[in-house]
């Protein structure tokens, strides 16, 4: 039977979610407790793949098991993980479901602290400078098409395209006056939108137009975008699936 646990994780302790040689991983921990709860090799395939420092506030794993489970295991689990990885929920899939290929959407949120906060510097980026956020809004909507996004993908890794459809991008203020980042897609890159906010940072600086910006977009080239935001305050919110595909919640 094939099993989706729902999860979330803070990023910091970890060299992102899957597993490193030699580096400690999401994924591994996961692994090694749900083997030893089971009794059994378990693996585990991700709706994603989070890079080092990089957060998860709702991840989707994937799983499969030959006897029924309840949801006794998410207590178990929650009991054996260690305090930045939290299991919520424990869904009965459809047999052929699959986490990474069948997730229709997923949203990350990026979070900018505009001033100097102790509670704040390990979850997002502190940045004290006057930035225009209606013209780095006014960018943010170039993004919104099915694409190349080239310009805003890590170099040299083995996917087959860069076509990317983003579905939503903006910026927002929330309640603790954080300029927050929102992006929708059917799928991203690696370093994409920590590579689109690094841009949008120097667009809301002044250091380049957004006729500029829309020319980084259309030239492909990651050259030419800025600097990667830092991973601290890049966070996975969202993965959404077809309701069809699951079977029930487990309580």
């Amino acid at each position: 039977m094939r099993y989706f646990l729902e999860l979330a994780y803070n990023g910091k302790n970890y060299f992102g979610y899957q597993i490193q040689p030699n580096q400690i991983s999401v994924q591994e921990v996961i692994e090694d407790r749900l083997s030893k709860i089971l009794r059994k090799q378990i693996s585990i395939v991700a709706a994603g793949r989070t890079d080092t420092g990089v957060h998860a506030k709702k991840m989707f794993v994937h799983f499969d098991y030959e006897e029924e489970l309840t949801a006794e295991i998410i207590k178990k689990l929650n009991s054996f993980l260690p305090k930045d990885i939290a299991v919520y929920n424990l869904f009965l899939m459809d047999e052929e479901a699959h986490a990474r290929f069948d997730a229709t959407s997923r949203s990350y949120n990026y979070f900018i602290s505009p001033f100097k906060d102790p509670f704040s510097y390990e979850s997002a980026w502190i940045f004290n400078r006057e930035l225009n956020v209606d013209k780095m809004n006014e960018a943010a909507k170039l993004l919104i098409k099915q694409g190349d996004f080239g310009s805003f993908a890590k170099l040299h890794t083995d996917v087959k395209t860069n076509i990317c459809d983003v579905r939503e991008a903006f910026w927002r203020k929330n309640e603790n006056n954080q300029f927050v980042f929102q992006i929708t897609a059917d799928r991203f890159l690696r370093n994409m939108v920590r590579a689109i906010v690094g841009t949008l940072v120097e667009v809301g600086l002044g250091k380049i137009s957004i006729q500029e910006f829309n020319d980084i977009i259309e030239q492909k080239n990651r050259s030419s975008a800025g600097a990667s935001a830092p991973a601290h305050g890049l966070y996975l919110v969202d993965v959404q699936y077809s309701k069809e595909l699951f079977k029930n919640e487990l309580k």
